[in-house]
């Protein structure tokens, strides 16, 4: 069921691992429909936010959600009425995936610290910990709803300290508003305010404002490909675009996966592990590193049993026939160095010294260590988040996090004494640089 990638590919020498992850990514980038139509399409979406605002949102909810609500904003009411309109089990699992995630992000806050470092007499240097004023928090909705998605972006900003928590998602074509289950976990999370939007648009109120929705300073979540490429031609945009600048989480991909597993792991589980990612969309993917031919054979037919009883088969099938990867890997240093250089978003190590290879790596969005740590696990309930960097980003990013939210911005105290001390060098090297009016400040305070 895979076209099965061999150590020929790759020989021991490693000479081709950023090939490896050149082909992973090509194929992806391939199979994805992001051309100049959608960068064209949300250009226009995003320009009718910025001209006719709430107009725009409302027929955008009309065009793509198929439904006109009443007004953007969702009312508190609303948000009450939508916990008896979902079943106390899922409530109860909802109110556990928040608790931990929450427990998590604090832990996360705790550990960030503020700095007042005195380096010489007289001057004192250090950096503040200030949250971001006020966010935008995306949250997507599909085939089913997304509540884990909600907890996710908005949770951290909440813990983070952000004054104001703004959240958005579409309405179903079926309910005429956001799911319920959706805004219970807006509502455990601690939204401040919710709005019945998506797609492009949503991001567009969100950097840009709209009679109804005041601009944030960062747009944070998930979302298909119109949102990605609007958090793109949103992202920073200057006073001179005439629009104030807006930060951005990230821009996120589809799924993706890494598995390294041996012989000590049960195929079973490497098999369900795999189709796991390769259900979200046709464009996510899988890539096995697996340490013998033996092991790939059995996790091939794994695969194949596990698709005849797997609800989402049609999907998960299909996607792992065209997306999914399986590497011979000659040694566990070969499959770090392969992982390393894909950097997907969710790495995952089943191996008989998981913790020691584990180790080893250090590019991943999210790392899951041992036999007894899916992925899955880490999509609604371990506590670290989701939303997690993509297409090799991991190299130089992380996931959305506490720090998403917060700015670690600097100061300088500096008495008579500090100043005294620090002007000739200032002197100095501000004339080399032909920046006089830099010189004569600094004489000043000599």
């Amino acid at each position: 069921m895979s076209p099965a990638v061999t150590n020929e590919l790759c020989p021991s020498e490693l000479e081709c691992e950023g090939d490896f992850a050149m082909i992973v990514f090509k194929d992806a980038k391939e199979r994805q429909n992001t051309g100049e139509s959608v960068e064209s399409a949300v250009k226009d979406i995003l320009e009718a936010v910025k001209s006719r605002g709430d107009d725009a949102i409302l027929d955008y909810a009309e065009k793509f959600d198929g439904s006109r609500p009443p007004s953007i904003r969702v009312e508190p009411w609303t948000m009450k009425e939508a916990y008896s309109q979902i079943d106390s089990e899922t409530r109860e699992s909802l109110e556990f995936a928040a608790d931990r995630i929450r427990a998590f992000a604090q832990r996360q806050r705790e550990s960030l610290k503020e700095l007042r470092w005195e380096i010489s007499p007289g001057v004192v240097l250090g950096h503040r910990l200030i949250p971001i004023a006020s966010c935008g928090c995306y949250v997507p909705a599909g085939r089913y709803p997304l509540p884990s998605s909600a907890l996710m972006s908005i949770i951290p900003a909440r813990v983070a300290g952000v004054e104001r928590v703004a959240a958005a998602s579409p309405a179903g074509r079926s309910l005429g508003g956001i799911h319920p289950a959706v805004l219970v976990a807006m509502d455990l999370a601690g939204a401040d305010e919710v709005y019945c939007m998506g797609g492009a648009q949503a991001i567009g109120a969100f950097a840009y404002g709209t009679q109804s929705v005041a601009p944030v300073d960062i747009v944070a979540g998930p979302g298909n490909q119109y949102v990605t490429e609007a958090k793109r031609q949103v992202g920073g945009a200057s006073a001179g675009s005439g629009r104030r600048g807006v930060g951005i989480d990230m821009l996120a991909g589809p799924s993706e996966a890494v598995i390294i597993a041996d012989e000590s792991t049960d195929p079973r589980w490497i098999a369900a592990d795999a189709l796991s990612r390769c259900e979200h969309d046709p464009n996510s993917w899988s890539v096995l590193l697996l340490t013998s031919v033996k092991l790939a054979e059995a996790v091939t037919a794994e695969i194949a049993n596990e698709l005849k009883s797997l609800e989402t088969a049609e999907l998960a099938g299909r996607t792992w026939e065209n997306n999914g990867k399986i590497l011979v890997v000659e040694s566990l240093d070969e499959a770090v160095a392969l992982s390393d250089s894909i950097a997907p978003e969710h790495l995952q190590v089943m191996t008989a010294d998981s913790s020691g290879t584990a180790a080893r790596l250090r590019n991943f969005g999210s790392l899951f260590i041992g036999r007894f740590a899916p992925v899955p696990f880490g999509d609604y309930v371990s506590g670290p988040n989701h939303i997690l960097p993509t297409s090799g980003r991991a190299r130089f990013s992380n996931g959305l996090n506490v720090n998403t939210f917060i700015k670690v911005s600097t100061f300088q105290e500096i008495t008579a004494e500090g100043g005294k001390f620090l002007s000739p060098h200032c002197v100095r090297l501000a004339e080399m640089e032909g920046l006089y009016g830099h010189r004569k400040s600094a004489e000043l305070r000599q």
